[in-house]
């Protein structure tokens, strides 16, 4: 009954303008369907994978997560109501929206809208990006990831790790209480933010080439406020990335590189040596709060921490496979 990967990611916004740009031209997805009050966004063969609702909020609206079977819609809502919460049937017309073919919906106890989805709607037309790009990192290991701001991380880890079932992959209690979750091969689909506040933080698209995030982080360098954290690297994931700030405030994680592992024998642990081996300077924050994300960075270059050599990069590894 296992949750397999991110499917979609819903936002509400009425930066329709901005958000037409920002997601075809900074981060290189189709815009496909500009229908009613809403833009929905390709990132590979599937329908729809980024909806940007005309409505006010500039927050999430929504986070779709895809189940292996369509029985996985009853035992999770089972589950869920037998864990106290409550579930409702997606109707036809939802379902249709979503391009799946059936789903489920409920809220976790921060009150974010989570969606349970079986047979996401591939397209009938080629995935066509919005700048020339090599394509997404997407396909089993789902759209990316996405990451919420949670008034106590610790007590949505019940919910998350034994309610959906998703897996620790590691968690970091300082500066801040941060949990990272995988649901399939992805370092991490899914993180909460114990940051004592509510709302979006952030959502990742990894890219398939390094120059095309590397385009983008010029692109993006363009506009006014346009980045928010610097290129850099993180410890966890290994992902090369920058963050950009999105039209709606929080942030879009533009990444190459990003690190696969294996669900079946990985160990949950604690990270002490900060989020980054180098870079993500957070340029939002005023200059006395990213002292302690600039320190954790300083001490890992003293201590030589680094990602593996490059002979075990995943891209590295996929080139070499396909050329046999």
């Amino acid at each position: 009954m296992p949750i397999e990967s991110l499917s979609y990611l819903g936002v509400r916004s009425d930066r329709i303008d901005d958000w037409r740009y920002f997601a075809s031209k900074i981060l290189a997805m189709q815009l496909d369907d500009q229908g009613g009050r809403q833009l929905s966004f390709r990132m590979d063969d599937l329908a729809q994978r980024l909806v940007v609702s005309d409505e006010p909020g500039e927050t999430l609206a929504f986070i779709g997560w895809e189940v292996t079977e369509k029985s996985d819609l009853d035992a999770y809502a089972a589950r869920l109501e037998n864990a106290g919460h409550q579930v409702t049937p997606g109707d036809p017309e939802l379902a249709n929206r979503r391009f799946v073919e059936d789903l489920i919906v409920f809220h976790d106890p921060a009150g974010n809208r989570i969606e349970l989805v079986w047979n996401p709607k591939k397209s009938d037309t080629p995935f066509v990006p919005g700048r020339p790009i090599d394509g997404f990192k997407t396909g089993p290991l789902g759209m990316g990831h996405a990451v919420l701001h949670v008034p106590d991380a610790t007590a949505l880890l019940p919910f998350y790790r034994d309610v959906l079932g998703f897996a620790v992959s590691d968690y970091g209690l300082k500066p801040i209480p941060l949990y990272f979750f995988h649901v399939n091969g992805r370092h991490h689909s899914f993180a909460i933010v114990g940051s004592g506040n509510r709302g979006f933080h952030h959502f990742m698209v990894e890219y398939q080439n390094l120059d095309d995030m590397g385009q983008g982080y010029d692109l993006a360098c363009q506009g006014e406020n346009g980045i928010a954290y610097t290129l850099g690297r993180h410890t966890n994931d290994y992902m090369t990335s920058f963050y950009a700030n999105s039209p709606s405030g929080f942030f879009v994680e533009n990444g190459w590189g990003g690190r696969v592992i294996d669900p079946e024998t990985w160990q949950p642990h604690e990270t002490t040596c900060g989020p980054s081996f180098w870079g993500h300077d957070r340029l939002y924050l005023p200059e006395a709060d990213r002292k302690a994300f600039v320190d954790m960075r300083l001490k890992a270059s003293q201590e030589g921490l680094r990602a593996p050599p490059i002979v075990e990069c995943p891209w590295l590894y996929e080139t070499l496979r396909q050329n046999g």
